[in-house]
């Protein structure tokens, strides 16, 4: 409870401490510039589906939003086309993007699939330290751990 009775709201997740030299703000800024909103066009919803799924359970994204249909109008092979798709919103880590791009490629049904991202500038604490933890790679413990699980 606060000084005037009310609910302090939910508890928050916390981040790292702040490195030396800068200010709480200023390390949140610099810490989501490590993460990305990436965007990818897809077919249809299944094929959306098919990619967000694969990125979310190899913790390559965070989150994925699946927007659409949208219509989509562009140039290709000297004509332009017109057509329905569905868009990804991808919540990442930069440092994924080369294997999200890789992924996309295996799934996507597109000659050329746009995978295309854009830093993100600032965020707010506890959405960063989401998109940190849900991005980690898994520790070595946890690895085991699921192993061992599976072999019994």
């Amino acid at each position: 409870m606060s000084a005037n009775g009310q609910s302090a709201g939910p508890a928050r997740p916390t981040v790292n401490a702040p490195r030396k030299g800068r200010s709480g703000e200023g390390q949140m800024k610099a810490a989501a510039r490590d993460y990305s909103i990436t965007f990818v066009m897809a077919a249809n919803e299944d094929e959306a589906e098919k990619i967000a799924m694969a990125l979310v359970e190899e913790k390559l994204a965070a989150c994925v939003n699946i927007v659409g249909p949208v219509r989509s109008i562009y140039r290709w092979h000297g004509e332009i086309e017109n057509a329905s798709e569905s868009m990804l919103v991808i919540k990442t880590s930069r440092r994924h993007f080369s294997r999200i791009e890789r992924r996309v490629h295996e799934l996507h049904s597109y000659e050329v699939p746009e995978v295309v991202a854009v830093a993100l500038a600032a965020g707010s604490e506890p959405y960063i330290s989401w998109l940190a933890e849900s991005t980690a790679p898994a520790t070595p413990l946890a690895q085991q751990s699921r192993r061992r699980s599976a072999h019994r």
